[in-house]
């Protein structure tokens, strides 16, 4: 089986950003940039799934 460090970091954060994080969502919310904050994570979701399945396409070809 073929081991890639990268696909496991992005696969983590992923997890990661996933996860309802309730102390820093209730932070972002004190603060009053909530929707600022979930606009952040949604775009990070995205770019970083996009980046997941470009090393996933590299990896299955080399």
């Amino acid at each position: 089986m073929n081991i890639n460090p990268k696909i496991d970091a992005l696969q983590l954060m992923l997890t990661d950003l996933r996860t309802r994080n309730e102390p820093i969502r209730h932070k972002a919310a004190f603060k009053g940039c909530q929707p600022e904050f979930q606009s952040l994570v949604s775009r990070l979701i995205k770019q970083l799934e996009e980046e997941l399945v470009a090393e996933k396409l590299t990896n299955r070809e080399s």
